[in-house]
């Protein structure tokens, strides 16, 4: 029964989601970095929130962790790269406070348009200074929206309804996409220029670092109002105080910062500056939908292995999990197969699909051939940590897929570049359900592809197959199946046996000076 920890403050739901699948779980939010270390290896899950740091201490106490699960979108308090190489699957809950988010935004908006916290504090004080909070309209203004993605959309669509006019700007933005939500795609300097209100909706990236940063609020138009829901560090805040100082930014709302907790901004006291403490995805409702996803998707994983709103490895959806996991079996086989028999260095590997293989998400696909490709250099190898891998140590990774139908109703073929040239392997689905090898080399042979076995090249000449079956006799190893195959009829064969028993070293260097054996390789399939 798989296990999983809670270790942040999390609605109850989620708890009981895990024990309804069948999960054991623990809910012990509140542990210091050393108690976490210490209790980490027990868990084959771990469901997070912002406070829980999931860093490389962590993971290299977390022996048995398949899975870390963030209840939200940020993932800043998880080291995703130090998760993906021990093969950790990090999840994030991207759409549960999406709508709380971006309503949080439009609030700020018309915080900013009407000075409602100013005003609240002078009414509250005992003013009466109407003249003083002389606000704007949202009708008929443009919004710039920087980053025009789940949320951003969402916004788009209130200000929409709001009679605004939305101009957005997001490099990964169609113009088909854009007709859609209604909005005008327009360049970065387009929206500086143009916008009366800027919302910022993208992930903090090298890119999107300080993406309005002194410079580009300079070229924004005067009296211009900023609000940022998204990330700290979008707004280059010693510059944003100054436009503020100066007039040329008439209001900015940040409910995000570089450094949080925000105890001691200098922003804070400047004129027309609002702020509120991180809370664009704290309503009751956002926190009641990622705690039930983070516990849906984690059971999904933890169960079937589906993978929904993975950081560091492709999603499979509970109902293609059960499709793919043949092909994946296949596609690990293949893989190891062409790791443990290609020689010389790897510098390129092409992952090929036809047939029923090209209509499936192939990401998955290939991630189960690296692994089966990688676990020949380190046994610590999974389908999260095989593409980093493979990627340390400059391998070339390349997708196909063929339309084409081919002899089988379905073929994965996986070829590999070397010093030594290129080696090439392929293999089917028997009956949908059942690998098999049906090409190695370019020589046709069917094999299954399992437990030890001895891969053999020979020439094709009669007596071969009695010498090799008495020496593994005489050995005292038994022989489970036969596969031949050749390439022409005298030249040069292929020979790949099963045996109940893994052959030692020193019985191959025997078979090796069997007359006519050019090579002999003993392989291991799990």
């Amino acid at each position: 029964m798989p296990k999983v920890l809670i270790s942040d403050k999390m609605d109850p739901r989620a708890a009981q989601i895990f024990r309804d699948r069948g999960i054991e779980v623990d809910e012990k939010p509140g542990l210091s970095k050393e108690e976490l270390v210490a209790i980490v290896g027990d868990y084959d899950g771990l469901a997070i929130r912002s406070a829980t740091k999931v860093g490389r201490d962590v993971l290299n106490a977390a022996a048995n962790l398949k899975v870390v699960g963030r209840a939200g979108i940020g993932v800043d308090n998880v080291d995703i790269p130090a998760a993906s190489a021990k093969g950790v699957v990090v999840m994030n809950t991207p759409f549960g406070n999406s709508i709380t988010t971006a309503e949080h935004a439009i609030a700020l908006m018309f915080a900013l348009a009407r000075d409602i916290p100013e005003a609240d504090r002078s009414t509250q004080a005992g003013k009466w200074e109407k003249n003083r909070f002389m606000g704007v309209e949202l009708t008929g203004k443009t919004l710039g929206l920087i980053g025009a993605g789940n949320i951003g959309s969402i916004v788009a669509d209130r200000a929409l309804g709001l009679k605004m006019k939305v101009a957005a700007y997001d490099p990964f933005l169609s113009a088909e996409r854009a007709r859609e939500l209604g909005v005008e795609k327009v360049t970065l300097d387009e929206l500086l220029a143009r916008a009366d209100f800027i919302t910022l909706h993208t992930p903090l990236t090298d890119q999107t670092r300080n993406i309005l940063s002194a410079e580009n609020l300079a070229r924004t138009r005067k009296g211009v109002r900023i609000i940022n829901c998204a990330r700290g560090g979008l707004v280059d805040e010693a510059a944003l105080k100054d436009a503020l100082e100066s007039g040329h930014v008439a209001g900015a709302a940040l409910d995000v910062f570089v450094e949080e907790p925000a105890t001691a901004s200098p922003l804070f006291g400047t004129p027309g500056f609002v702020s509120t403490p991180h809370l664009g995805a704290s309503t009751s409702e956002a926190q009641v939908n990622v705690a039930i996803q983070v516990a849906e998707q984690m059971s999904d994983f933890l169960l079937t292995g589906a993978v929904t709103n993975a950081l560091n490895m492709p999603s499979v959806s509970a109902e293609d999990a059960p499709r793919l996991r043949p092909y994946m079996l296949l596609a690990e086989k293949l893989g190891s197969l062409v790791g443990q028999l290609a020689h010389g260095g790897l510098t390129q590997i092409n992952i090929e699909v036809e047939g029923a293989a090209a209509e499936l998400n192939q990401k998955p696909i290939t991630g189960a051939v690296l692994a089966g490709l990688m676990r020949v250099f380190s046994d610590t190898v999974n389908m999260v940590n095989a593409p980093f891998l493979a990627k340390e140590r400059g391998l070339d990774v390349r997708e196909v897929r063929h339309d084409r139908e081919g002899d089988y109703h379905t073929l994965v073929r996986v070829s590999v570049a070397t010093s030594e040239g290129e080696r090439s392997v392929a293999g089917t689905l028997f009956g949908d359900q059942n690998p098999r090898l049906v090409e190695l080399f370019g020589i046709k042979v069917e094999a299954d592809l399992t437990g030890p076995m001895l891969y053999v090249v020979n020439e094709d000449a009669p007596g071969f197959i009695g010498r090799i079956g008495t020496a593994l006799g005489d050995a005292g190893v038994n022989i489970g199946t036969f596969h031949l195959g050749r390439r022409d009829a005298g030249g040069e064969a292929v020979l790949l046996l099963s045996v109940d028993t893994p052959v030692a070293e020193p019985l191959l260097k025997q078979l090796c000076k069997l007359p006519g054996v050019k090579k002999v390789k003993a392989l291991r399939f799990g």
